[in-house]
């Protein structure tokens, strides 16, 4: 009895587009809430393999622009997209906003990929009305596009009323303490993402 051994399939891969909140910004490598993730995938005997695609600074018209190629290269069964924070740290268009991420969103589908879009707040100090239509940006894309969200990545993080031990000097990027409340955030919506296809 001869013959070759059938291939092994290629594992699953599921895609992270995001800013520096998914990149380790000032972090040791491998505490990040996407290295948390990956190492939570392998625990639980899910095939996915991480492809963390986060650029700190990022904002969603980098995101948009590097997103075909990304789909193009891994053909994910997963999109997770985390960005939009510094479209309104640097005072985008929330407008803009809300057209980028609906893009990416309708790519990934078209791609095959499940979505889930991680949603961010800014503090008040950015104005009450301002604040509440960011938020609610990421809840109106999700709606439009049928998306899987997460209302609110840092939940349980930046509105502790020790939220200042969680930060960073900076005050934006959390501590690697609070990866694992970021990724017990992310995970109960992402889970259901990652069935057989």
């Amino acid at each position: 009895m001869g013959g070759a051994l059938p291939a092994r399939a290629a594992a699953p891969k599921l895609l992270v587009v995001g800013d520096s909140l998914s990149a380790e910004y000032g972090l040791a490598r491998g505490t990040g809430w996407v290295a948390l993730l990956a190492a939570r995938l392998q625990r639980e005997k899910l095939p996915h393999e991480v492809v963390n695609a986060s650029i700190s600074g990022d904002t969603t018209t980098g995101g948009r622009a590097r997103l075909p190629a990304l789909l193009k290269a891994h053909a994910p069964a997963v999109v997770v997209i985390e960005l939009g924070g510094n479209d309104a740290l640097r005072g985008l268009p929330l407008a803009q906003t809300r057209e980028h991420l609906a893009a990416m969103a309708r790519a990934a589908r078209e791609a095959g990929a499940r979505v889930l879009l991680v949603g961010m707040q800014v503090p008040p100090n950015y104005g009450r009305q301002y604040s509440e239509d960011f938020a609610r940006s990421f809840a109106d894309v999700a709606r439009a596009e049928k998306t899987a969200l997460v209302p609110f990545l840092l939940a349980g993080v930046a509105d502790r009323p020790d939220a200042d031990a969680w930060f960073q000097p900076d005050r934006i990027h959390p501590l690697a303490k609070a990866h694992p409340v970021m990724l017990d955030n992310v995970w109960p919506v992402l889970r259901p993402l990652l069935g057989a296809r």
